[in-house]
Parts: structure tokens; C-alpha cells; sequence
């Protein structure tokens, strides 16, 4: 409890003795200090204790946000998706998109389109279209596009999104869906239909894997999160026609999976963009406790605190947390069938960083991202954004583990120092050579943990190393595994879901830099290889019985350009998990 103390003095310099009490009688703090004051000057001081060094004190007392800051609450918008086989001229709507190549925006001696369905839209329009086209210097290039309101047709609007060269790959298909989105935000459209100019370059069997990146760009391009800003606009979209794709029963299971996936992605991007003073590893935990009890049929809950990771000898993973007034919450969410046989276990581990400083090697000077540390719970995100869908989608013969060890990395008299020597939970003991390398001391103990559950099959995700991103850039992940079956798995389904990954050596002589003199190992190796050696620190923990892949996020996990989250690595653990089940 906070203490009033007065006292008086009549020197200029005096030496004051200040005494602070805790509800406890027996814990007493004291300091000395000495002011340079005007004589008989006579001073109240409240004195308040900013900082316990019991956790437990800290939380006998109701806590108020730090900025009285709270995400408000926003509904996500529902789409319709369903594919129509129509004339384009015939279809009524807001706003018509039409996909285009830069082939298919060839036009004859008269200038007219040789392409049958532009040439066909065109007649419609008098000739408009044609002329627009030339007007804007629109040649069907990526990221180009043109919106025409003119009369003549059942829609209001014509739209032209560029393609580039062709359109083939799910990345492609889903930059068209968000191409689409902000088309429709653009002009207030509540109903969209998509098209290709070319349809027929789209074979039959990549044609429901492209509706669905049609379908997933169109949701994520109309996403945006204003949870944190004072006002908001709806979006007004409610329904999109994907046209030539087919249509039927197995093309809207489709539609509804790249949904489903597509607000798990989503959730994810929601985590990541949340402050670090409002997504504390205690509401972490909560977020991923809610998703338990949304898909109770299928999904269980257990977080551990403090106490209990105790008891499993986590010592690297609580060294991590030991100076944060926010206490860790290890996070387990366990997905099973309802129904029939498991053939195959899996876990997901995510880095769970809700803020890191860096400890007392504290991030410093330019490029050092303090400001956005609270992406360093990226890898969680993506494994709870997954949980969220496959909570939805339900796949069958597949049990799957969802691990997070939630804390902060913050600077205190409690807080582990360079030099500290921790014991992990499988007996192994690392030097800290440096605090800032504190995710991978989080997943030792969560990756131990997760091959304790009986699992087949680990991947754990991390923004773990600037070197990958010195290394990758931006826009791709690393990933490391010893097993080559296990690379071809995940690297299957990255392409499925559009995000990027490439597989990086795991070069066991990099080992040598990991050495210590008076432990097993020490948490970093230096500059030189720096992902791989985190890989290879990583690989201590795991069970030489479990495959495991560990992929490393730091670069993908941001859009510096739009200044949000990317929901980067859920969609490809979505489609991993749906692989390895038996649907």
C-alpha cells in the first residue's frame, strides 16, 4: 500500500531518509537520497512503489490499461461468394471486375479489342471502353486498374485490374480478389462479380483453387482494422459472383474454406496490430482461451502459470519473462475430431513475445524496431490465427496442438543477465551471451514441452533473426528442418496459400560458434550465419523422434508500406494441417 511520508529540514544540502511499507510488515524498502534545496524549505512526498519485486503484490491491486487504451469492437464483414456461369453483358451489380493480361489488352488496326469478352463488353458500351483504355495508358500491367461508371449494361461499373503477364499462381489470383475489394470500397458497391478476360487460361483442375484466392484477396482486401482509431468506416460489399470458374456443390466448399482461413488470417493480423499495453500475455492467453470455447466441440484449453511451468523446470523460458511486471501464461490448445480416428498428431508452436526490449542488451539506434516489438508475437499469431480456422473448418484424422509461451522481455532488478546460466526443461544449460536473443529461449522450453505431447510432426514459427531478413528480405520466410519429406510438405502447401518460403541450410559446423566454456551452449553465435545458428540452438530441444521444421517470419511478419500486420503464416499451416488429415 502507498505511504504518505512529510518531513522537514533547514540545511541546504540534507540527506533524507525515506521508508516504504507494503501491506506486509515484514517487506521494507528503503533508500537514501540527497537534494540541493532552498534552506527551510519544508516538502510533502507521497511515496508510491512504482515496482514490486513480488509479481504477486502487483495484482492484488485492479490494474487500468497504460493509456486507458481498449480496442473497440468491430463486427467483420460477412461475404456471399458464389460462382455463376453468365453472360458478362447480363450479370446486375454494383460493379463489374474484369481480370485482364497484357495480352488480352491487344487491340486490332481500328483500335478495337481482339479479346472476345473486352470486344463484347465494348459493343455494349459504344466503343468506351476501347477508349478509356487508351486514354489511361492502361495496358494490363500488375497493380494497374480503371473504374468506369457508364450506362448500357445490368452493372453500374466496369472495372479493368491488370494481371501482368498471366495469371496462374494463387498469389496472383488472390491480388485480383483484393484488386476487387478496393474497387467496390472505392465506389460503395454492395455487390461485385468477377471475371477473367481470358478464362480458358485457367485449367480445370487449378479452377477452384484459383475462385478460392479470388475469394480469400476479396476478404482480406476489404479487412481493415480500425479497432484502435476513434472513427471507422463499413464497408458495404455483401455479395461477389466469381463468373467461369464453375459452379456446384464442391466449388462453394471451397469458397467456404478460403473463408474460413481468411478471417483466421485475420484474427492473426488483429493480434500483431495490437499495442503491447493492451495485448499483454494475459489477454493473449484469454484470446486463445475464447477460442476454445467458441469450438468446445472440438477444442480444449489449458494455460499454465508461473507456478506450474515451475514445476516442469521451464528455467529458460521464465528467465525471459523474470523481469516483466506482466506475469508469462503459457498457452495449449489441444484440436481433436469429433469423431473418428487420429491418424496423425501435429503441433504448432508459435513465438510469443508480446513486447521485447531486448533486456538489459536493449534494442538501441536506428533500425532496431523498438517501436514495433509488438510483433514479436508474430509466430503466435499465425498459430492462433490457424487454430481459429481449423476450429471452423474441422478437419478429420488429424489431432493438433497449438503452443505459445506468452511473456514480455523487460528490463528489472529481477531480470536475467548477459552472463546467466539457465537450465531448460530437458535438463540442457545455456550461457546468455545476449538478452536481445531471448525468442528462442521462449521455444526451447515450448518446443520440449510440445514433443512431450506425443506429436508426429513440430513446426514452430518465430520472428526469431534480423539475419533472415538481411538474408530474405521482406516478403519471404526461412525455413530450416533436417527432414526432406517435411520440407516438401509445408513448402507444398506455401504455394498453395500464396505466401512465400525458402529452405535454408542447416549447416552443423555453424554448431562450433554455439559453444560454450561453462555450459552446454550459449543463446547466440554472433552476426555471421545468425539464422542458421538460432536454427541449430533450436534443434537441441526437439526430440530426435518428432520431425520438426522451424521457420523464421521476422521479415514477412510486416507491411512497412501499409504499417500493418500481414497474418503471414496462417494460411499455409491451414492448408498443412488439411493435408495431413484424412478429408
Amino acid at each position: 500500500m502507498a505511504v504518505t511520508l512529510v518531513t522537514s529540514f533547514a540545511s541546504s544540502s540534507s540527506r533524507l531518509h525515506f521508508r516504504s511499507f507494503s501491506s506486509s510488515p515484514s517487506s521494507l524498502s528503503s533508500c537514501f537520497v540527497r537534494f540541493q534545496l532552498p534552506s527551510r524549505l519544508r516538502l510533502a512526498f507521497a511515496v508510491t512503489p512504482l515496482y514490486c519485486s513480488s509479481r504477486a503484490m502487483a495484482h492484488t491491486i485492479p490494474q487500468a490499461t497504460l493509456g486507458l487504451t481498449h480496442a473497440n469492437s468491430v463486427d467483420h464483414p460477412k461475404i456471399s461468394f458464389s460462382g455463376k456461369e453468365i453472360d458478362v453483358t447480363e450479370w446486375k451489380g454494383d460493379i463489374l471486375a474484369v481480370g485482364v493480361t497484357e495480352k488480352d489488352m491487344t487491340k486490332d488496326a481500328n483500335s478495337k479489342f481482339e479479346n472476345p469478352i473486352l470486344k463484347k463488353l465494348d459493343a455494349h458500351l459504344g466503343g468506351l471502353l476501347a477508349d478509356v483504355s487508351s486514354e489511361e495508358d492502361f495496358s494490363g500491367k500488375p497493380g494497374q486498374s480503371t473504374v468506369l461508371r457508364l450506362p448500357g449494361l445490368g452493372s453500374k461499373r466496369v472495372g479493368l485490374i491488370g494481371l501482368g503477364k498471366s495469371a496462374s499462381s494463387p498469389s496472383a489470383f488472390q491480388s485480383l480478389g483484393e484488386a476487387v475489394a478496393a474497387a467496390a470500397k472505392a465506389s460503395q458497391a454492395s455487390s461485385a462479380a468477377v471475371v477473367l478476360a481470358s478464362s480458358e487460361s485457367v485449367s480445370n483442375e487449378s479452377k477452384l483453387s484459383s475462385a478460392s484466392a479470388i475469394a480469400s484477396g476479396t476478404v482480406l482486401g476489404l479487412f481493415e482494422d480500425s479497432r484502435y482509431k476513434s472513427e471507422s468506416k463499413k464497408p458495404s460489399l455483401k455479395s461477389v459472383d466469381i463468373i467461369g470458374f464453375g459452379t456446384g456443390p464442391e466449388l462453394e466448399k471451397k469458397l467456404k474454406y478460403a473463408e474460413d482461413v481468411s478471417y483466421g488470417v485475420i484474427f492473426g493480423k488483429e493480434l500483431v496490430n495490437s499495442p503491447a499495453n493492451v495485448l499483454t500475455p494475459a489477454v493473449l492467453a484469454e484470446e486463445a482461451s475464447k477460442l476454445a470455447s467458441m469450438y468446445s466441440d472440438v477444442m480444449t484449453a489449458n494455460i499454465l502459470n508461473e507456478e506450474q511451468c515451475k514445476e516442469l523446470k521451464m528455467g529458460s523460458y521464465l528467465a525471459v519473462a523474470a523481469a516483466s511486471a506482466n506475469p508469462p501464461h503459457f498457452i495449449h490448445l489441444v484440436y481433436k475430431p469429433s469423431s473418428g480416428p487420429v491418424k496423425t498428431k501435429l503441433a504448432l508452436v508459435g513465438k510469443g513475445l508480446t513486447f521485447d526490449s531486448g533486456g538489459y542488451n536493449i534494442k538501441t539506434g536506428p533500425g532496431c524496431l523498438i517501436e514495433l516489438m509488438k510483433f514479436d508475437m508474430g509466430g503466435s499469431a499465425a498459430v492462433l490465427g490457424a487454430a481459429k480456422a481449423i476450429g471452423q473448418i474441422k478437419p478429420p484424422g488429424v489431432e493438433v496442438h497449438f503452443i505459445v509461451a506468452a511473456c514480455e522481455n523487460m528490463i528489472s532488478g529481477t531480470g536475467m543477465r548477459p552472463g546467466d546460466i539457465l537450465t531448460a526443461s530437458n535438463g540442457k544449460t545455456i550461457e546468455v551471451n545476449n538478452t536481445d536473443a531471448e525468442g528462442r529461449l521462449t521455444l526451447a522450453d515450448a518446443l520440449v514441452y510440445a514433443c512431450n505431447q506425443g506429436v508426429d510432426k513440430v513446426v514452430d514459427l518465430a520472428t526469431l533473426t534480423g539475419a533472415c531478413i538481411i538474408a530474405l528480405g521482406n516478403s519471404m520466410a526461412g525455413i530450416y528442418t533436417p527432414s526432406d519429406e517435411l520440407a516438401k510438405e509445408v513448402i507444398a502447401a506455401s504455394e498453395r496459400s500464396g505466401e512465400k518460403l525458402w529452405r535454408m541450410p542447416m549447416e552443423e559446423s555453424y554448431w562450433e560458434m554455439m559453444k560454450s566454456g561453462v555450459a552446454d551452449m550459449v543463446n547466440t553465435g554472433g552476426r555471421a550465419g545468425g539464422s542458421i545458428t538460432a536454427a541449430l540452438f533450436l534443434k537441441q530441444f526437439v526430440s530426435d523422434k518428432v520431425e520438426w521444421m522451424h521457420i523464421d517470419m521476422a521479415g514477412p511478419v510486416w507491411n512497412e508500406k501499409k504499417k500493418t500486420a500481414t497474418g503471414f503464416g496462417v494460411a499455409t499451416l491451414v492448408e498443412w494441417v488439411q493435408n495431413n488429415s484424412s478429408s
